[in-house]
């Protein structure tokens, strides 16, 4: 406790009466209020709105009355609030302009993040969106690349005359007879592959070359024939198209738009199940798998 017998709101009161002040003196000029003087003075602290203000009302009081605030505040000091409250601290750095300026800066910024937060979202959701719409361009893209390459086929015939022997007139008849009688038994046989072309031999195929199409499901065909193209067009789902060839072609090709539901028929052999490139030949026929 202070060694000195008064009270720091005695000592107060004896320097405003000795410099002939009264309390509405004071009042006007350290334009604290009347009552927080009064209880200054009669030692009643709990009276004023806060620790920190009973240290700067007493400092504001001492040195209006000729008293240095901060030699009366240390001589007082145990009768006088805790500087070490957490109210007490937060008034100080309010006070402080240093502090006060640090503080604005700091609502500053977390004010102009605040701000920036839904601009920085936005850009984030636009460039999502942006990204996906590419990775979806991108991957319908590379669909449709393959299943152009899938789909797309060419089919290309060409035959050869039957070699007859002539040893015999007879042998010769028994075997015109014999090719008659089976003319309508063409079939294909596997003769070699060559990078994705196989090439399969027609056996007993017809005098007369009239291709049949058709297809499951909408397709685009051509048909070209030693060179020239014979026919090209659409083929409808479910219907066929009749396409003749010259009976001296000696070749014909087929591209497929739609190879997988597109069926060939020659010489009453119906041939499916296309893969990527399928090209035959009377006589000889290519399947490019």
């Amino acid at each position: 406790m202070s060694e000195n017998s008064k009270s720091i709101g005695e000592t107060l009161r004896d320097a405003r009466i000795a410099k002939g002040y009264t309390l509405d003196d004071l009042q006007q000029t350290t334009k604290i209020q009347k009552r927080y003087l009064i209880a200054i003075e009669d030692g009643q602290f709990s009276d004023l709105p806060g620790d920190f203000y009973v240290r700067a009302f007493i400092k504001q009081y001492a040195e209006t009355v000729g008293l240095d605030g901060n030699e009366l505040l240390d001589q007082f000091s145990d009768q006088l609030p805790s500087t070490k409250t957490q109210e007490y601290k937060d008034r100080v750095n309010e006070e402080n302009p240093e502090t006060r300026s640090a503080q604005r800066k700091v609502d500053d910024r977390t004010a102009k993040i605040r701000r920036q937060v839904p601009i920085v979202a936005a850009v984030v959701v636009v460039v999502a969106v942006l990204i996906g719409i590419w990775y979806a361009s991108t991957k319908n893209s590379q669909q449709s690349s393959s299943s152009q390459n899938v789909d797309s086929s060419s089919v290309s015939v060409s035959g050869s005359s039957q070699k007859a022997s002539s040893a015999s007139s007879k042998a010769s008849s028994k075997k015109a007879k014999k090719a008659s009688s089976s003319a309508s038994k063409a079939s294909f046989s596997k003769v070699s592959t060559s990078g994705t072309t196989t090439t399969y031999d027609m056996t007993n195929a017809p005098k007369t070359k009239t291709v049949k199409l058709k297809s499951s499901a909408s397709a685009w065909v051509s048909v070209t024939s030693n060179g020239s193209t014979v026919w090209q067009g659409t083929l409808t789902a479910g219907k066929t198209q009749s396409v003749k060839v010259s009976s001296s072609a000696t070749s014909a090709t087929f591209n497929l738009g739609n190879a997988p539901s597109t069926s060939i028929t020659i010489g009453g052999k119906k041939t499916t199940n296309f893969n990527n490139l399928d090209v035959f030949r009377y006589d000889s026929f290519i399947d490019n798998q």
